[in-house]
């Protein structure tokens, strides 16, 4: 039997065995378990890209990564989200979610919705694949605007959030004009791409100041996050087919989930998680030393989505919900009591 694409590319990253073990992990389509050879397709770049960002977030996560372990079986990867920060002049990244918008969109994403998350002062995007809607992973990319906050906030936010590179290389631009255009890539350049944007993920500004980082914290929460994880995965979904009795289940079994449920406004998606991991990170003290701190990370969520009626019949409803999403973005506050 020939080693799927998917796999090769992911081996050709962390190695045979981690690659086995997302093939493992994860539930896939069958397309990929199959072998594209060199003209390896959008969708499997979108897949393999996923199943990585789904290793980066475990490994993050330590109470996620137990789950996974103890649970068994493969997990259905529902979606993934990040944040981002959508402000004029910070620099060489695109503002807000336009700077994934430019990955996601070349890779077979498009916006599904749009999400006020008004609490919050922010916005959420929906980025779900045209080719496989069900079956490769969403993205809810989400941006906060500053200038909806004090003065004081917003000039620690031109501050802190200043990135003078831009990480996506131009060679990876290459490879991603290519596939908008329809093309495919050989199994080396769909590897080194899936690399590439691997690291995109992550904080791209420099080091924040303790000063700065608890300006932004006392009105902001999510501006204080991102401050310290960047771009990273703020959570990655695990869709369960009833996540009210798997969140009593592992409460009994002595996880630290979110109090309450999550429900849609029209009862179709309940959503909870795993408590943030607490994470140490850098700062830069009054002095100009580095000095560490504890601060919240990121965790592991769980979704049930119902099948609704469409125009093409009954489908999964693949919708997110803004009074949700404000609910789970409460995971990462430093004391969440949600």
């Amino acid at each position: 039997m020939k080693t799927p694409t998917v796999q090769k590319i992911t081996q050709g990253l962390v190695g045979s065995e981690e690659a086995g073990r997302l093939m493992e992990m994860l539930a896939l389509h069958p397309d990929f378990l199959t072998d594209h050879g060199d003209a390896v397709p959008r969708a499997a770049v979108a897949q393999a890209l996923n199943m990585l960002l789904f290793r980066g977030l475990l490994r993050e996560v330590p109470e996620g990564a137990r789950y996974v372990r103890e649970q068994g079986g493969r997990m259905v990867f529902d979606h993934g989200a990040l944040r981002t920060v959508n402000a004029p002049g910070l620099g060489a990244l695109p503002p807000g979610h336009a700077a994934f918008a430019r990955v996601l969109e070349p890779l077979g994403y498009h916006v599904g919705g749009t999400y006020p998350l008004e609490r919050l002062r922010m916005m959420g995007y929906a980025y779900t694949h045209r080719d496989y809607p069900d079956d490769i992973a969403q993205f809810f990319v989400s941006e906060i605007f500053p200038d909806r906050f004090s003065p004081e906030v917003q000039a620690a936010a031109q501050q802190v959030f200043q990135v003078k590179v831009d990480p996506l290389a131009a060679e990876a631009q290459g490879l991603l004009d290519r596939l908008a255009a329809g093309g495919t890539l050989s199994l080396d350049e769909a590897t080194g791409l899936v690399g590439e944007l691997v690291r995109l993920f992550d904080r791209h500004h420099p080091v924040p100041t303790l000063a700065q980082y608890e300006t932004l914290l006392a009105e902001s929460a999510e501006l204080a996050w991102i401050a310290t994880e960047g771009n990273r995965f703020n959570h990655a979904t695990d869709r369960v087919p009833d996540v009210e009795a798997l969140a009593e289940e592992l409460k009994a079994r002595g996880y630290e989930m979110k109090p309450k449920v999550e429900v849609s406004r029209n009862g179709t998606v309940r959503q909870t998680a795993l408590r943030a991991a607490m994470v140490e990170r850098p700062f830069i003290d009054a002095r100009g030393a580095t000095v560490s701190r504890v601060v919240p990370g990121s965790f592991y969520e769980f979704i049930s989505r119902d099948l609704i009626d469409t125009e093409a019949g009954r489908r999964l409803d693949l919708r997110f919900d803004s009074g949700n999403a404000q609910g789970i973005f409460k995971m990462t506050a430093a004391a969440s009591g949600c």
